[in-house]
């Protein structure tokens, strides 16, 4: 057995030890607690934490990929939109130009037109003066001949010779023509 000097003994040894040096079962007994608290937090905390930070990623991520595709969406809009509004002006001075066209054919149409009316009217004109003319002319050749026949036999009873007579039968002519005009107005 130990008795009691051994034990002082023992005690007094444990005096050369260094303070500020923890005893070797104090530093077993605290590797084996870090070694439980760097098991737990290994095993539980750390893939919780993970788990945490790969949400978090994820998250913000999926943010930028969502904003990033509402972007490409927006520039894909909007390039459409520029297409859209390319083909309607192309469209639009399309059916300007097709106007222009139509209203130049139809200002011709109608010069045309006016053309084979008046020219019509011409004709139709020319035939009218044609005609009043052959009868103004048949008048005329009537006239003409009645009137010939009214002065040869005038001439023929009065004497041919003398030229005072003449003179006198043409005048009495002439007034009988006239005579004859104011008459028939």
């Amino acid at each position: 057995m130990i008795n009691t000097t051994e034990l002082i003994y023992l005690a007094a040894g444990d005096e050369d030890q260094n303070p500020l040096l923890p005893a070797w079962y104090d530093i077993i007994w605290s590797l084996v607690a870090f070694a439980v608290v760097i098991f737990v937090f290994w095993k539980y905390v750390i893939p919780q934490y993970q788990k945490m930070l790969d949400e978090r990623r994820d998250t913000i991520e999926g943010g930028i990929e969502r904003a990033e595709a509402a972007q490409a969406e927006a520039n894909a809009a909007l390039l459409a939109y520029r297409e859209q509004l390319a083909g309607a002006r192309e469209e639009a001075a399309g059916i300007r130009d097709e106007a222009r066209q139509q209203g130049t054919q139809i200002i011709n149409a109608m010069k045309v037109q006016a053309t084979e009316e008046s020219d019509r009217i011409i004709a139709n004109g020319a035939a009218q003066l044609a005609a009043q003319r052959q009868q103004v002319v048949a008048e005329l050749r009537s006239d003409v001949g009645r009137l010939s026949v009214d002065l040869a036999e005038k001439l023929v009873a009065s004497d041919l010779s003398d030229t005072a007579k003449q003179a006198g039968t043409v005048d009495r002519f002439l007034a009988e023509l006239d005579d004859a005009n104011l008459g028939a107005k």
